[in-house]
């Protein structure tokens, strides 16, 4: 029994020897079926690792030996390296004294010279600026080449410039100043607003604007593109522009930015001026409220005045006519004094004064309307503005004054409802009166008529 344990034990030695062992497993596939045979192969695999050492240590003494010759060729190069540095190092210590005399000599030939080439620098530098933000750019492009070569050459202690490139700023200079004046066309492809590229022919007035097909266009200098812009001003400045590029010879009258090269003010101040309709837009719902009542004025106006008129027209031709007509207030007031011609002259006096109280409303219907509207019409413009004033300083509480533009922008929407009140008011004020002119004319023709009709009638009774 205890022979077996031990064989038990020995037998699980052996075998995490064996898993220990991955030269042994890789080698032997053969399975040991009792313990000799175990103990064949565990001698077989010791002597196979005793081979491989001394094959990898006979290996590593051959590369110890390689590896010494290397480290010996390196110190050697290491060396020589050293001797080649020391020997660069004199070198540059000889050209930097002669770079120092090379350049004490040229300051001394220099002379006046420097001064000379620090203008050109400062000249040539104010000339690119110029160049990069003008106009004239998007026809010419790349005209700063030669500029930047020049105050390199210039701003170089070791290359001087040539007569060739102080003459070359001089043609540039007088480039720029010939085509400031000149109108000139050139084909360039345009951006337009909707974000599509088209080729199109570009109208250059001098270094200002830029012209194609009606509308303003914007040079950018970053890039070197031309766009067309998406606000252009009112159309007698785009129908100039028309004028001016089918235009082959003479005058031709347009308007130009002469803040072009240096941003254009002026022309962003022509487009962001609100038109008409946006100022009417701008007194929001009062704004509204006074168009719309003065509508209703105008329209009642024009109908009274058309009713009035027709009306005055056939007065007139029953003043010219033996037989009464019910068509016309006239003939209605004759009509009464036919009927009641023979009563006494008091009481025919009071039937007209009664007949004409009757056709008096109807002459002077909706003229009081127009008396109101033009009385409302400034009010209400003034309530507009009071209450666009308490919003603007609203405003002004809550962010600051710090913008003036926003400001006056508040106050200037404020007052847009005073201005349709005023435009409202007098216009009506002018209408009501000759309306009610028309009106009382045609009342006062009534009451002299029957003013006659009794006269003549006491005449008859005496």
């Amino acid at each position: 029994m205890i022979t077996t344990r031990f064989s038990k034990h020995l037998m699980a030695g052996l075998l995490s020897l064996s898993i220990a062992a991955p030269t042994l497993a890789q080698e032997t596939t053969k399975k040991a079926d009792s313990l000799e045979e175990l103990y064949t192969l565990v001698k077989q695999g010791r002597a196979y690792d005793n081979a491989e050492n001394k094959k990898r240590e006979a290996e590593f003494k051959n590369n110890r030996s390689q590896q010494k010759k290397m480290l010996k060729d390196a110190y050697a190069e290491m060396k020589r390296q050293e001797q080649i540095s020391a020997k660069l190092e004199k070198q540059y210590e000889v050209n930097d004294q002669k770079l120092a005399v090379a350049q004490e000599t040229l300051q001394k030939r220099l002379g006046t010279l420097k001064e000379l080439f620090g203008h050109i620098t400062g000249a040539a530098g104010d000339l690119r600026e110029v160049m990069n933000v003008s106009v004239i750019s998007a026809q010419y492009p790349g005209r700063t080449d030669d500029i930047d070569a020049l105050i390199a050459n210039m701003s170089s202690s070791v290359k001087l410039p040539t007569i060739e490139d102080i003459e070359s700023l001089w043609t540039h200079m007088l480039h720029e100043m010939t085509q400031s004046g000149r109108v000139e066309a050139f084909d360039a492809k345009v951006i337009l607003p909707a974000g599509e590229t088209s080729d199109q022919t570009v109208v250059r007035v001098g270094s200002f604007n830029l012209a194609s097909n009606g509308k303003y266009l914007a040079y950018s200098a970053e890039n070197g593109s031309i766009a067309e812009l998406g606000r252009q001003p009112d159309g007698s400045y785009l129908s100039a522009l028309e004028d001016l590029q089918n235009a082959t010879s003479g005058v031709v009258q347009v308007g130009i930015d002469p803040t072009g090269p240096t941003g254009g003010q002026y022309l962003s101040a022509l487009i962001n001026s609100p038109s008409l309709i946006e100022r009417w837009h701008q007194g929001g719902l009062v704004g509204y409220i006074i168009s719309f009542v003065g509508l209703i004025g105008f329209l009642i106006a024009g109908w009274r005045f058309a009713v009035l008129t027709a009306l005055s027209k056939k007065v007139k031709a029953q003043m010219t006519s033996a037989q009464p007509s019910e068509d016309n207030p006239l003939g209605r007031i004759i009509k009464i004094y036919k009927d009641n011609e023979t009563t006494d002259n008091e009481t025919l006096e009071m039937k007209l004064a009664e007949g004409i109280l009757k056709e008096r409303p109807a002459i002077e219907a909706y003229l009081p309307m127009l008396k109101i509207i033009s009385m409302v019409a400034p009010l209400l413009g003034l309530l507009g503005t009071v209450t666009g004033m308490i919003i603007t300083f609203q405003a002004i509480t809550i962010f600051g004054a710090g913008d003036p533009k926003a400001m006056a922008g508040g106050i200037s929407g404020a007052l847009v409802t005073t201005v349709l009140g005023l435009l409202v008011a007098i216009p009506m004020v002018m209408v009501h009166s000759i309306v009610n002119s028309r009106a009382r004319m045609i009342t006062t023709v009534l009451e002299e008529q029957a003013t006659g009709i009794v006269a003549e009638q006491s005449s008859k009774a005496a």
